[in-house]
C-alpha cells in the first residue's frame, strides 16, 4: 500500500504500563456507555440466534418438514421420527485484527491501528454484554497471536489490552494466510470481524473459505488521505510494509489521475470480492464518528436476516 511519506507517523511508541491501563480504562468507559445505550440491542438483533442446534427427536406430526426426518431413528423405531432444533442463543465472536505496518498510518488524531483497537473494543464489549464468547487473532504476514474465545469482562479487557500493546514482529500483511488460519481453527461457527485496511489485497478465495465456515464481517478502516490525491508537487510515496519509496510528481494531472484510477480500481475489486462471497462490509474512516455507523450496519444486517 503506497502512502504519502510525509504523513507516515512512524512506529508507534511502546506504551508504558501506566499509559496502557489509562487507555484501556478510557476505552472501557467510552465503549461501555455506547454498548449499553446503543449497540447491545442492535448487535443482538443482527447476530443472535442465527444458528440452529440439535435438541432431540420426536414422532412425526402432520405438517413437519420431511427434510427433518431422522432416518436412522425411524428405521430402528419402526415409526417416523423427526429431528427437532432449537435456536442457538450463545455466539462465539472472533476478532481478527491486522497489526501490520500500514495500519500505523494516520493523518488525523488517531491512526488506523488506534481505530482498529477502538472498534475491537466495541465488538468485544457488545459480545460480552450479550453473554457471548470473544476471541482474538492478531496478524501481520504471520499470525502473531491467538486468544481463544471465552466469556467475561476480564477476558474482554485482556483482548482490548493485547490489541493496544502488541508489538508486531513482521511489517507486512498477508490476509490470505490469516484467513486460512482462521478457517482451520477448531472452533464452533463464529462471527468473524476482520478488521484491516486491506492494503491492496483482495484474497477472494480465502474470504470465501472463511465465509463457508463462519459469518464473516469485513471491517475496512481508512484514512482520508488514502482516498484523494491532491497537488503536492514532487512527493515521496512509501510502501509502509516494504519501506520502498518512489517519487511522484503530483503537480501533473495525468499522475494524479493515474493514482486515483489505481485506487478506484482496487476499491472496485475489493467491493466485488465482498459481494461475490456475500460478506457485507462496514467501512470506517479515522476521523469519523463510528458509533452511529456501526449501529446502522447492525440494523441493516438484522433486516437482511
Amino acid at each position: 500500500m503506497w502512502e504519502l511519506d510525509a504523513y507516515d507517523i512512524g512506529s508507534e511508541p511502546k506504551l508504558s504500563r501506566k499509559e496502557l491501563i489509562r487507555r484501556i480504562r478510557r476505552i472501557e468507559i467510552a465503549t461501555g456507555r455506547v454498548v449499553e445505550e446503543t449497540l447491545a440491542g442492535q448487535y443482538h438483533s443482527a447476530f443472535k440466534g442465527r444458528g440452529m442446534e440439535f435438541d432431540r427427536v420426536r414422532p412425526y406430526e402432520a405438517g413437519d418438514d420431511i427434510r427433518d426426518i431422522d432416518w436412522n431413528v425411524t428405521a430402528r423405531a419402526g415409526e417416523t421420527y423427526v429431528k427437532q432444533y432449537q435456536e442457538e442463543r450463545e455466539l462465539t465472536v472472533l476478532l481478527a485484527v491486522d497489526v501490520s505496518r500500514s495500519m500505523q498510518f494516520g493523518t488525523h488524531p488517531r491512526s488506523k491501528r488506534q481505530l482498529a483497537a477502538e472498534l475491537a473494543a466495541l465488538m468485544a464489549f457488545s459480545a460480552i454484554w450479550n453473554n457471548d464468547k470473544v476471541g482474538l487473532v492478531l496478524f501481520t504476514d504471520r499470525v502473531e497471536k491467538l486468544i481463544v474465545p471465552k466469556k467475561g469482562r476480564k477476558h474482554a479487557l485482556r483482548v482490548v489490552s493485547d490489541v493496544l500493546k502488541h508489538e508486531p514482529v513482521f511489517p507486512g500483511s498477508d490476509l490470505e494466510r490469516a484467513l486460512k488460519f482462521i478457517a482451520g481453527l477448531r472452533i464452533r461457527r463464529s462471527v468473524v470481524f476482520l478488521v484491516s485496511d486491506f492494503a491492496g489485497q483482495v484474497p477472494e478465495k480465502a474470504l470465501s473459505l472463511v465465509q463457508r465456515r463462519h459469518d464473516l464481517v469485513p471491517v475496512v478502516v481508512r484514512d482520508r488521505a488514502e482516498t484523494r490525491v491532491e497537488n503536492w508537487g514532487l512527493t515521496p510515496l512509501r510502501d509502509l510494509e516494504t519501506g520502498q519509496v518512489v517519487w511522484a510528481d503530483t503537480s501533473s494531472r495525468e499522475v494524479r489521475e493515474a493514482l486515483e484510477k489505481a485506487r478506484n480500481d482496487y476499491e472496485t475489486r475489493l467491493e466485488q470480492a465482498f459481494k461475490k462471497v456475500k460478506a457485507f462490509p462496514v467501512q470506517v474512516a479515522c476521523d469519523e464518528e463510528y458509533t452511529s455507523k456501526l449501529a446502522a450496519f447492525f440494523r441493516r444486517r438484522a433486516l437482511r436476516r
